[in-house]
């Protein structure tokens, strides 16, 4: 008969692993991207000078 209790407690440890790997790897990018000068950004008029009207 399957050990399910081992089975079970694999599959956790496993997930539970993958799930850390995730979160370190958004830090590590969440950290370079605070860490960048800023960007300027700049807002381009609409093309033909017109503004389109709320629907």
């Amino acid at each position: 008969m399957p050990d399910y209790k081992e089975m079970y407690l694999k599959l956790f440890r496993a997930v539970e692993e993958a799930i850390n790997i995730l979160v370190t790897a958004q830090r590590e990018c969440e950290e370079i991207y605070l860490s960048m000068s800023e960007t300027k950004i700049t807002v381009l008029p609409p093309v033909g000078g017109k503004r389109e009207q709320p629907r």
